[in-house]
Parts: structure tokens; sequence; C-alpha cells
């Protein structure tokens, strides 16, 4: 399994006394950190390889007009 050393990783030991709010946001920072939470979300749903290469070029070129936007000179207005 490929999460095996991501999941050994993200145990929380509850100390005598604590809350268990402050340990469930220990838990939920340390998956965040490992990024096990975003691979699963990339995970849930089947993209087609074509779909994948459409949205990042659209992406590239949205980031593309952005960066020649913000180089224009300002409209005049008179």
């Amino acid at each position: 399994m490929k999460y095996d050393n991501k999941l050994n990783g993200s145990k929380v030991t509850v100390k005598e006394g604590e809350y268990i709010d402050k340990a469930l946001r220990r838990f939920k920072k340390k998956i965040e950190e490992s990024g096990l939470m975003e691979d699963l979300r990339k995970r849930e749903h089947y993209i087609k390889p074509t779909t994948l290469r459409k949205t990042k070029k659209a992406a590239a070129k949205s980031r593309w007009a952005k960066k020649l936007r913000e180089q224009q000179l300002p409209k005049k207005m008179y």
C-alpha cells in the first residue's frame, strides 16, 4: 500500500488531562503536512489524460493573459 509510510507517521497520543479538540487539531495538522488529503482528493474522481492536458493548457493560457494584462499601460481617462 502506498500510504503505509504516511499513515504510520500520523499518530497523535492524547496526554493525560488534554482536551480531545487539541489532539484532533494536531492530528489534522499532521495529515495536512503529509499531503495525504490532497492526494486523496486528486484520486477521488478519474480525469482522462486528454481532459487533464486541456485543463493545464487553459490554465497556462489564462496565466499568460493575466501577465500581459498586468504589463499593459492604463487606459487614458479623458
